[in-house]
Parts: C-alpha cells; structure tokens; sequence
C-alpha cells in the first residue's frame, strides 16, 4: 500500500490497528546517536548519517507496523538531516509502513500552525503518520495540531507518563479540578477516537493505576524496551489487559546492529517474536 493509498482511506487510529494486527505491536526507532553511526562502521557526518539511515530503511520498511525516526537527531546535521530524513519518511510511507516522528514540539497559535503545515497534507516537506508532541502549555493548545493531523488521516502522540525520573513530580502534580496532570492529558487523548495516542513508559510501574484508560481507545506508545531495561515480558506485565493497545518501542537495542541490512532485520524479527509470544500471538512473516 503506498502512501498515497493509506492516506485518507480510513483515521489513524484504524490504520494502526490494522498495521499492528499485521506486523505486531513493534515500533522501531531510528535513533542516529554518533556512538551508534561510529559502531556501524560509519563516520560522524551526513554521509554516515545517509548511509546509516538507507540501511534503516531497507531493513524496517514493509515489515514493521512503524517506524520512529527521532527528529533532534537528524536535526543535528543542519539542512543535510533534514534531507536525509524527509528521504526516509517518504520511502517508508511508500512502502505502507507508518511513520511516528519523534519530535516532542509544542506551542500555540500560528507556531503551532507552522507545525501543523511541516507535518501534514498534500506537499508537506516531513508528511507523516502521526508526531509525538509535548502538552505542557495545555493539551487545549494541541487541539489544532490534532485536528490537521486527522484531516490528513494522521494522528499525534502526546507525552503522559514518561519513564525519566524528573518527570514524575510535574505528570502526578493534581490539578484544581482534583485530577492528576497526566490523568487530565489522558482524558482529553480519549476524545479522540483513537487517533490521538498516549506515551506511557513501560518503566511506569504505576502508569494504568493513575490513568483514566478505561474506554480503551487511545493507542499508547511505550517507550523504555531494550537499551532501558524494558523487555518484550514487561508489555503484559506492566500494561495488563491495555497491552493490545500498546506499540512498543525499541530503538538502541535494534540499531546497535545497524553494520548491515540483514543484521537490522534479524534484531527486528527477534523482538517481534518474542512480542507476540507475551501476547500469545503468532510472530508475524513477511
């Protein structure tokens, strides 16, 4: 399925669904950290970052439900990034695989506008899946960006319950109306039908038992698998019966084998069997 083709067929959330029920719950980052571009044998430049990202793309595209190229990484290459990642979001599109770009942005009014236009509809430079994006001035202040996303057939990923440490005391803060500030984010993802999504860290032992989940429609993207100690086991433990609705996100521990196409393809596989064995599925075959 091209991009073209996915667009507009149906919302984000169905189409994340459908990917999921095909490849599994599997999100892969690609992360290009210099430690990880020197590890693959490639310098610390845009032409290692080009080459990394190709191998990336060749290994990740039509065999995973979504990829999640982390934008301030490529960002640090200047205009060549850029470049670099507008090319692979556009061939992993083509390939039918979604993109969640991981870039954490928010703001009000016309920046967010700016945002909206970099992200999603016909020639927009970055056209992706859906953003991850940060509701620290107030989730009413996403609700633009939201909402272009859905007319495009696209989605968002708002920050919830993330798994650094520093997080905690901001996210469990109560608020006046008696709610927790990641409960009250939470509420108003639900409201959205499933195409506005949640980051959970999987390292959040507490997460569900402080969050009004209840309705089920909100996909949640959990962050901490692999690198952070998370492991495939941990999607049933720590997220119980909302495990179905939880994409998995594994970056380092895959991309620490990113020398060659074949190695990037066999880490893949190995996390999405042992994924679908958590939820006593069969490993998706490509």
């Amino acid at each position: 399925m091209s991009a073209a083709a996915g667009h507009g067929a149906s919302g984000f959330g169905a189409r994340l669904r459908a990917a999921t029920a095909r490849w599994g719950p599997l999100c892969v980052g690609i992360d290009p950290h210099p430690a990880l571009l020197a590890g693959a044998g490639l310098g610390v430049d845009s032409a290692g970052l080009a080459a990394f990202t190709d191998r990336c793309v060749k290994a990740f595209s039509g065999r995973v439900a979504v990829v999640k190229p982390q934008v301030s990484l490529f960002e640090a290459f200047g205009s060549d990034g850029f470049a670099v990642l507008e090319d692979a979001v556009a061939r992993l599109r083509d390939a039918g695989t979604l993109v969640v770009l991981d870039a954490k942005r928010g703001d009000i009014g016309s920046s967010n506008d700016g945002y909206a236009r970099a992200w999603f509809g016909q020639g927009a430079p970055l056209r992706c899946d859906a953003v991850t994006l940060s509701p620290y001035l107030g989730e009413g202040s996403l609700t633009g960006i939201a909402e272009a996303a859905r007319d495009d057939g696209a989605g968002v990923f708002v920050l919830c319950r993330t798994s650094n440490p520093e997080a905690g005391a901001l996210q469990t803060a109560v608020r006046a109306d008696g709610v927790s500030v990641a409960a009250g984010i939470a509420r108003w993802a639900e409201g959205f039908d499933g195409d506005v999504g949640l980051v959970v860290g999987v390292t959040v032992s507490d997460a569900l038992a402080s969050l009004p989940l209840a309705r089920g429609s909100a996909p949640l993207l959990a962050p901490g698998f692999g690198a952070q100690g998370g492991g495939a086991d941990d999607l049933a433990r720590v997220f119980g019966p909302e495990a179905p609705r939880v994409l998995a996100s594994v970056s380092r521990d895959i991309l620490r084998h990113g020398g060659s196409v074949d190695a990037l393809r066999a880490a893949t596989a190995s996390w999405q069997g042992s994924l679908a064995g958590t939820l006593g599925r069969p490993a998706p075959r490509g």
